[in-house]
């Protein structure tokens, strides 16, 4: 197994003291939803709660696991028909034999430095047989990180936005997302007029940002998905301007580029968590993200914009000079 540690950021904490949460969600394939919690039984003690035929629970005193089947239709028919059950299992053996559908486990929101007790629940999965997007040539599995800020003013959402903006080239490059994610909708990076427009921002509020985003962004299909925040911050104000419906509402980035490799032995949580931590780092470091918004701004050019491939080689001898420490 990946002894690779999770990176800790230089802000662990939120503005009022308590530590920031991280959760992850984690897709799979390759083994049934019992054959999973059996996997996660074996390392988490806690209480099982049967949903149905594609949905259980494990309740921790740290928070509640959910292993789901990541397909809306047949879990809400496996709700419905729980007294009629034969042909949902045979739905069910039936999806889980193709590999097109994944399970999905949630996790609980954690503190961001408890986060490596999730470790032992890869390891016990990938032993049971779990696979990720790389079994598969049309599977588009990933795992999704749900990172609460700091706080969530305008200033420091603003950060992020241009942190993770100037990365998300060179993130898609380094973590080699699978071709089938990167054909999907999924995981689209922000446009390049957004781009500029968050790195032209002097001074913003949160009704600028939550408009902007909403105008240029209007889809949670972004590989980082702010709706889920600004639908917490302001949801009126989101859900005037668009007409997603599945939208969660909650304090935090959604950070969805990271490949599931789970049945590689040499990745873990961490490899996914790490390339999150570039984006903490950068927003955390004020000087150095407005050396690289100049940089960018400087090789920005009217109509044509930006040569993507210069730009993810100059992030990449960039982020090697860099002492992050």
């Amino acid at each position: 197994m990946s002894k690779q540690p999770f990176n800790m950021p230089l802000l662990p904490a939120k503005d009022n003291g308590e530590p920031r949460r991280v959760g992850f969600e984690l897709e799979f394939t390759g083994i049934s939803l019992d054959q999973a919690m059996s996997a996660l039984r074996s390392v988490m003690d806690g209480e099982l709660q049967i949903v149905s035929h594609f949905e259980q629970k494990l309740k921790l005193d740290s928070g509640t696991f959910v292993l789901e089947l990541d397909w809306e239709f047949l879990k809400r028919k496996g709700q419905e028909q729980e007294n009629d059950g034969d042909w949902i299992d045979l739905l069910g053996q039936a999806v889980y034999s193709s590999q097109l559908i994944p399970l999905e486990l949630v996790c609980p929101p954690l503190p961001i430095h408890d986060i490596a007790q999730l470790q032992p629940v890869v390891k016990a999965l990938r032993k049971a047989g779990a696979l990720g997007t790389s079994d598969s040539p049309i599977a588009a599995f990933g795992v999704h990180i749900n990172v609460e800020p700091p706080n969530l003013q305008a200033g420091t959402l603003l950060r992020y936005l241009q942190a993770f903006a100037l990365l998300q080239w060179w993130l898609m490059e380094t973590l080699r997302v699978d071709l089938s994610r990167k054909i999907s909708p999924f995981v689209d990076p922000y446009p390049a007029d957004y781009v500029k427009l968050l790195l032209d921002y002097d001074r913003v509020t949160i009704d600028q940002i939550i408009d902007d985003y909403v105008e240029h962004n209007p889809s949670r299909n972004r590989a980082l998905d702010m709706l889920p925040m600004l639908v917490h911050i302001d949801r009126e104000r989101v859900l005037a301007r668009i007409s997603e419906s599945k939208i969660k509402s909650r304090p935090a980035f959604h950070y969805r580029l990271p490949n599931s490799q789970i049945d590689r032995k040499d990745w873990s949580l961490a490899s996914a968590w790490n390339s999150w931590w570039l984006v903490e780092q950068l927003a955390s470091r004020p000087a150095l993200l407005d050396q690289l918004i100049r940089e960018y701004l400087l090789a920005f050019r009217p109509i044509i914009g930006i040569s993507r491939k210069t730009w993810v080689e100059f992030i990449d001898t960039w982020l090697t000079d860099q002492q992050w420490g």
